[in-house]
């Protein structure tokens, strides 16, 4: 249990530290947009300004998650992270859709920015404190796979991009000439938080609709499953994932003339082994007489054959 206590605490530093950062960004990112007038600088202030609620949301989701199973919850709380990724992806595309619009407005009616300087003195600060974080959030996403900080993690990266793009777009339109510079690049920023919405809602929506492990994963548990000597048979082999935590259930053919006490036993050695090499995996194994099959079809075949 201490693992759990461990992932969880580092889940929470991450998110609390999300909510810092985006608070001191927020601030100085509204003074930006503020004084350069720019739609890119006004892109990416509304974006900060969702990752602030998104970062709450996840240190909400990062918390419920990290509860243990209780009797209404038996499998633990772990999907409460898709939920809050998924949150975060309804914030992201919301905070795409207006961005270009408000583009798109700027680009028709004209216009330019002032005080450039001001804005990329503000990117530049921004851009500091945003690799900063991501290199804690990457550290603790080597510990725990968390799907709430992972999508968190997803968010400022593509925060750099943009407070690049809003550098490039002031330089452009101050110092080249270049008019729609700005507005272009709000469009552009705009289509590149779509695009990161909709590649982050899939490992979410996969977790909730309980699908199944990469086929590289579950390849490498039915091989250290295959070294016990004592299984004639692997059949009804299942596989999710809920949070950081993994869940496998199967039925394992042994001799019929085994014993209950044999077969407990040998039950026990299989878990053993597998837990030395998939540590963060619940197992639930059934013991069927060799042959006996309770569902026809594939789920009937035996997954050993082959190996």
């Amino acid at each position: 249990m201490s693992g759990t206590h461990d992932s969880a605490a580092l889940n929470r530093s991450a998110a609390l530290a999300s909510i810092t950062m985006a608070s001191v960004l927020v601030a100085i990112k509204g003074y930006g947009a503020w004084s350069t007038g720019s739609a890119a600088m006004l892109g990416s202030l509304a974006d900060t300004a969702l990752d602030l609620v998104a970062s709450v949301a996840t240190l909400a989701g990062v918390w419920v998650a990290g509860q243990p199973a209780d009797d209404n919850h038996r499998f633990g709380h772990g999907k409460a992270e898709a939920l809050s990724a998924l949150f975060q992806v309804v914030l992201i595309g919301v905070s795409a859709v207006v961005l270009a619009i408000h583009s798109v407005q700027q680009l028709i009616a004209g216009g330019r920015t002032g005080e450039a300087g001001e804005g990329i003195l503000v990117s530049a600060v921004a851009i500091v404190g945003t690799l900063a974080l991501l290199a804690w959030q990457r550290h603790v996403l080597a510990q725990t796979r968390s799907i709430a900080i992972a999508t968190d993690h997803l968010h400022y990266q593509s925060d750099l991009i943009l407070n690049i793009a809003v550098i490039v777009a002031l330089a452009l339109d101050q110092y080249a000439g270049f008019t729609r510079a700005d507005p272009l690049f709000g469009l552009g920023i705009a289509l590149w938080l779509g695009w990161g919405a909709w590649k982050a809602s899939q490992e979410a929506i996969e977790q909730l609709m309980d699908h199944e492990w990469p086929e590289d994963k579950k390849a490498r548990f039915v091989e250290v499953l295959a070294m016990h000597p004592e299984l004639r048979g692997v059949h009804d082999l299942r596989t999710r994932t809920s949070g950081n935590q993994d869940f496998v259930q199967f039925h394992v053919w042994v001799d019929g003339q085994m014993t209950v006490t044999h077969a407990h036993k040998v039950m026990d050695e299989i878990e053993a082994k597998l837990k030395a090499h998939f540590p963060d995996v619940e197992i639930l194994i059934h013991p069927d007489p060799e042959g006996h099959v309770d569902e026809e079809g594939e789920m009937a075949e035996d997954i050993l054959k082959g190996i």
